[in-house]
């Protein structure tokens, strides 16, 4: 008797803490008094962490657009004839042997008056700075086109020529200009390469109020004649490294002020985040010693081990959302502090910590409209037909790369949009979602009749199989876990041993007379046990 008054106590005891640990803000309050701290600690950390991510967005935004325009400014200055738009993936082509001449001689005059002609603030790099020219060419041999004979070596070799400023503004410059590297042999010439490097600072962040950053583009120009099909491809490519200022200084005490106040800010942030941490890290670790009792508890009293689907209802996956949440913010915001103190440039970097762990901020607020029934549709219905949606798209999935393939092979060289694998794949995902089809459907080139007949039946079976079969079953698949989901509301969820055991349990205990109740907390309606709903 005495071992089962222990076991009937014991067992009171777990079934108030875990009807206690199911419960919502709200409820916990009314029960005992528990002040919602994470709960208001996460809507301050929401604006905290959006307007710190906006305060970065318009800062970063003032980086993008100094390298774009400088991109743009640097082929204006160094590409001969440049239209202001790109032909392709490449900037522009030459034609004749003339104009490949020019416009090498033209990124070298460009590049040896850079100062007179540039509106940037632009300058050589002082150390070891210089115009390097390296051509690629297969070896000697000779090609009579007329006759249909070639003999030509196909092992290739590189020749590089180094050109420093001082040394193009003295009197040898000519001399260099007229050696024998630039009498180029089209016929083997691979590829000619321009490479330099400038150095900028960016002054339109002072208006920002912020302090300005000092840039070095890495840029390449590039005469690609691999085809040898009389069209020369010029690409122009620029790397932007934003280095540390090494020595400045600006008469300014509000650029100062501004700067530390935003460093305090997103001390502030990090403070939050890190309390966020340590408070979902404390309930993660609670709930799984809760879960160890009723584990433990049950296999003591029914002799059975407790189902996977119970064992996962301790576990809150929103914690662990929160959890990475706040590791990568708290990651960020100390990369950013080094940006902003310019230690660091690593934007990329801190652009994406802070962007992932904004867009799980948001998302975690879903947690707090699932407390509400009518806004919890949307959980439960994902979390259902997830394992249904996953195994369809790997089946779906082998159908598409089929699809994939065969137009790459077949369409490659008569269609634009299937002229590499990535291209092919972005444009079929392109017309599941209905984009682009007539545009798909006329820029095919009769060349070849076999092969225009053969898109006409690969494009349509594509779009009929994918748009009105699988497209169709994949919106269906949903909308019957919706359905499943809207008749358990309805009916009751199915019950586990976790349920029952928790629906014989009274939360008399737990129901005091309301007093003062918190603002966060004036959602106060009461729910019997009978529709209890985990929350996790």
């Amino acid at each position: 008797m005495m071992a089962q008054s222990d076991l009937d106590l014991k067992e009171a005891s777990l079934k108030e803490d875990l009807k206690f640990y199911f419960m919502n803000p709200c409820e916990k309050y009314r029960a005992r008094r528990q002040v919602p701290w994470k709960l208001a600690l996460q809507i301050l950390k929401i604006l905290m962490v959006t307007t710190q991510l906006v305060f970065f967005g318009l800062s970063n935004q003032l980086v993008v657009s100094f390298k774009e325009e400088n991109t743009v400014a640097f082929k204006h200055l160094f590409l001969k004839g440049y239209s202001g738009v790109d032909e392709d993936d490449y900037s522009c082509s030459i034609y004749t042997q003339q104009d490949a001449y020019d416009s090498i001689f033209y990124v070298i005059n460009q590049y040896r008056q850079l100062k007179n002609v540039s509106l940037g603030t632009l300058g050589y790099e002082h150390e070891g700075s210089g115009l390097k020219i390296c051509k690629q060419q297969y070896k000697k041999g000779t090609m009579l086109p007329s006759n249909d004979s070639l003999d030509i070596d196909v092992s290739t070799e590189t020749e590089c020529i180094f050109l420093k400023p001082e040394l193009l503004a003295g009197k040898k410059a000519e001399l260099k200009l007229n050696s024998s590297f630039f009498n180029l042999e089209f016929y083997r010439l691979i590829e000619v390469e321009i490479s330099f490097k400038l150095k900028g600072i960016a002054l339109q962040t002072i208006h920002a109020r912020e302090l300005p950053d000092c840039y070095a583009f890495q840029n390449t120009i590039t005469f690609n004649n691999r085809a040898h099909s009389g069209k020369i491809k010029i690409y122009f490519d620029s790397d932007t490294d934003i280095q540390e200022c090494k020595d400045w200084h600006i008469v300014s005490s509000v650029l100062q002020k501004n700067t530390q106040y935003i460093l305090v800010f997103d001390g502030f942030v990090i403070l939050s985040c890190f309390a966020s941490l340590i408070l979902c890290t404390r309930s993660i670790i609670l709930a799984m010693k809760l879960q160890k009792r009723f584990v433990n508890f049950f296999l003591e009293k029914y002799k059975r081990h407790v189902c996977h689907a119970d064992r996962l209802e301790f576990i809150n996956g929103w914690y662990v959302l929160v959890i990475i949440s706040d590791v990568m913010t708290i990651i960020g915001s100390i990369l950013k502090m080094e940006i902003k103190a310019k230690n660091l440039t690593s934007y990329d970097v801190c652009s994406i910590l802070l962007g992932t762990s904004t867009l799980f901020v948001w998302v975690g607020v879903i947690r707090y409209l699932g407390y509400f029934q009518t806004y919890n549709v949307l959980i439960l219905t994902m979390q259902a037909s997830l394992p249904k949606v996953l195994r369809f798209c790997c089946c779906a999935g082998m159908i598409y790369l089929g699809y994939t393939f065969c137009g790459w092979i077949v369409l490659g060289p008569y269609h634009e949009k299937f002229e590499d694998l990535n291209t092919v794949a972005e444009c079929l995902f392109s017309l599941v979602n209905g984009d682009d089809m007539f545009a798909t459907f006329a820029q095919i080139q009769q060349k070849s009749m076999l092969v225009w007949m053969f898109s006409r039946l690969y494009l349509y079976s594509f779009i009929s199989l994918f748009i009105y079969m699988i497209l169709s079953l994949f919106i269906a698949l949903i909308t019957d876990s919706y359905d499943t989901i809207k008749k358990y509301q309805q009916n009751g969820f199915p019950v586990t041993d976790l349920h029952e055991f928790l629906q014989d349990h009274g939360s008399a205990g737990y129901r005091k007379e309301q007093t003062s109740m918190p603002l966060v907390c004036c959602c106060g309606r009461q729910q019997s046990d009978e529709n209890l709903i985990l929350i996790n």
